[in-house]
């Protein structure tokens, strides 16, 4: 060689490439064959509109949690036009949650036989017509009427919004978008509470009736999901799905051929006579995810979440606190709506089971404060001459630190699961059992509180909340599997028992490893002078 002096460097491969160095290190690259191929990966903007379409409905269902905090003072203030009792304001709050078990119910048979898009259009007609109720009450008889619809609603729309988007998107897209639920159900909180402090509860009803009807507009151009599609063996419409939601650019065929294949293997493609839909719901793969997430909805209502969000006013009131009720309210929704957002990004860092054991323990930890702080402050008024309370700050503390550690956790991960842990042929039907467990979770919680509150006395119903929360704390580290990361195959075959766990085993690790490893373009070192090999 003359002139500059070169070292060559060869790429190993079908066709060698050279690559030169010059003296000053500088080296030039040719495209490598080794690097991920975008095409891997659809349109993440397309997947995150058609998630967040899909979940403007649940927003319905923070409008209806956060509704009850906002007119029951309303009600029992001496101008109301009308006026309840507490027996009745306990109706109020709670019968939201008995029409939505029912909605839950119908919502999995909607979503099997007719399309997660057609469940979620259908979904929003109760809660228009609920919302209009409420806003022309003129009894509270009305108002009864149009909670039941509503939260009958709301019931129909938990299962949907949730497969929808776990059939849209991809695994490193599923986990974040999934949560857009639980975000949507804390906006509607939020804008309950912030309303309501300075608007009526007609107004306020008035606009409520706008969020669902905005979510049936725009769901109108969402299409079907694909793995519905190509479970009803329609591949050409999946196809048309899949570019909608992927893009041109990503290889669309190979992921239709995927789920064909993987709908073959499950006997999806068939329709199920109800004896087979039994043997299908009582088969492991579906009884042992519904009794994980049933026994976890439980624990988690048990905590009181749903406590402090239908009687926060009441709550912060009887505290003792100086601040007002209505600014400690609304500061209350906005913490929840900010760290749902957060939990949102940290199930795709985190995954589900750290989260879930920061709420188990936080829950527990603050409702116990709560509790004891209430007993002590009880005392205080009992004892004569009466005794002032003093670190008024420390049970609005714990009930901010409550929100902010449950929202991590219990109001995302269990509603993340309902997408991800049942198999694909009976998902609409299993997801909507499942949601009708929450929501009965919910009722008897929200309904017994006034009870416990006379039993046990309010310190003790939260210490009681504060145990049951550390006891599901135990049960989820014992039973609750990690997904993160897992396609919707390699978890329903996790519970078919076809792979013994989720986890990746030391071999698999060193295997992807060293497949990575290959995948990357190995460079031969030529000493100056010699001949290319």
């Amino acid at each position: 060689m003359t002139g500059m002096e070169n070292a060559a460097l060869v790429e190993k491969g079908p066709v060698p490439k050279i690559i030169t160095t010059n003296e000053k290190g500088a080296v030039t690259l040719p495209n490598l064959e080794g690097q991920p191929d975008k095409s891997e990966r659809g349109k993440a903007m397309r997947q995150v509109i058609a998630a967040f379409i899909a979940n403007i409905g649940t927003i319905n269902t923070g409008l209806i949690f956060g509704f009850s905090a906002v007119v029951i003072p309303q009600l029992h203030a001496p101008d109301t036009l009308i006026p309840v009792d507490e027996s009745q304001a306990s109706w109020v709050a709670s019968l939201s949650a008995i029409g939505t078990p029912i909605g839950c119910l119908l919502s999995g048979y909607v979503m099997d036989n007719f399309g997660r898009k057609k469940a979620l259009l259908i979904t929003e007609i109760p809660m228009i017509i609920g919302w209009i109720i409420i806003a022309c009450a003129t009894n509270v008889e009305m108002i009864y009427a149009g909670r039941i619809l509503t939260g009958f609603g709301s019931g129909m729309v938990g299962a949907p919004a949730r497969v929808y988007t776990s059939e849209v998107t991809q695994p490193h897209l599923r986990g974040m978008l999934c949560a857009l639920a639980s975000t949507g159900i804390s906006l509607g909180v939020l804008f309950q509470y912030t309303l309501g402090a300075v608007t009526t509860w007609k107004i306020l009803s008035a606009i409520s009736a706008c969020v669902p009807v905005l979510a049936f507009a725009l769901m109108l151009f969402m299409p079907e999901t694909p793995n519905y599609l190509v479970s009803k063996n329609k591949p050409d419409q999946a196809l048309k799905s899949l570019a909608k939601l992927r893009g041109s650019t990503y290889n669309l065929e190979k992921e239709v051929t995927q789920l064909q294949t993987f709908a073959q293997k499950s006997n999806q493609k068939k329709k199920m006579s109800p004896k087979e839909t039994i043997q299908a719901l009582l088969h492991p793969s579906c009884l042992k995810p519904f009794g994980i997430l049933t026994l976890y909805f439980m624990m988690y209502q048990f905590s009181g979440v749903n406590t402090i969000t239908f009687y926060a006013v009441e709550i912060f009131q009887d505290s003792g606190t100086t601040m007002d009720k209505y600014t400690c309210t609304i500061m209350l929704g906005v913490v929840r709506f900010i760290f749902t957002i957060l939990a949102a990004i940290l199930l795709r860092r985190c995954g589900r089971r750290p989260l879930t054991f920061i709420s188990g323990i936080g829950c527990g930890v603050t409702m116990i404060g709560l509790g004891t702080y209430l007993y002590y402050k009880k005392t205080w008024e009992m004892a004569v001459p009466p005794i002032a309370p003093t670190a008024t700050w420390f049970p609005v503390a714990c009930i901010f630190i409550f929100t902010i550690t449950c929202t991590l956790g219990f109001l995302v991960v269990p509603w993340v699961m309902i997408g991800e842990l049942y198999p694909m042929k009976v998902r609409g039907i299993v997801g909507g059992f499942t949601t009708c467990m929450a929501h009965i979770f919910v009722f008897i919680v929200v309904k017994t509180y006034p009870f416990l509150a006379h039993l046990l006395e309010r310190h003790g119903a939260f210490i009681l909340y504060g145990c049951i929360s550390f006891l599901g704390t135990v049960f989820f580290y014992l039973c609750l599997p990690e997904t993160k990361g897992k396609t919707l195959q390699e978890i329903e075959d996790y519970f078919s028992g076809r792979i013994k766990s989720l986890k990746k085993s030391k071999q698999q690790e060193a295997e992807g490893q060293q497949l990575n490893n290959n995948s990357k373009p190995q460079l031969l070192t030529v000493e100056k002078n010699k001949l290319l090999p």
